[in-house]
């Protein structure tokens, strides 16, 4: 079913892969040219804001790349007849620098969680 351009899924259409360096081509398809929002390549919360918006763009899909390719799972991908349509960053919270020096999102206790 599709409204408004957007292509509505059932959940059973759908399988969810981790990104991994062999699926870094669907990423960067899925991702597009400008890396999804302004060159973000969904580093926006992996790194200081400085380092972010210093290497926006290329520099962040090399980051995001090089995050990949050290065999670090930051993700998850979704896919619909063998093409990337979703993505979903995912990782342990210790991951995420910038949200650990939030005040708004601060940890609520010791708990290890995934953000």
């Amino acid at each position: 079913m599709q409204r408004m351009g957007v292509k509505e899924f059932d959940e059973h259409e759908l399988r969810y892969e981790p990104l991994i360096p062999e699926r870094w081509t669907d990423f960067e398809a899925l991702f597009g040219e400008r890396g999804a929002v302004g060159g973000c390549w969904c580093m926006w919360w992996r790194i200081k804001r400085a380092e972010f918006e210093e290497q926006k763009g290329e520099g962040n899909r090399l980051a995001m790349k090089e995050i990949v390719e050290s065999g670090e799972v930051p993700g998850i991908l979704a896919y619909s007849d063998g093409k990337a349509v979703g993505w979903c960053s995912v990782a342990p919270r210790g991951q995420f620098p910038v949200l650990q020096r939030s005040r708004v999102l601060k940890p609520v206790d010791d708990t290890p969680v995934w953000s």
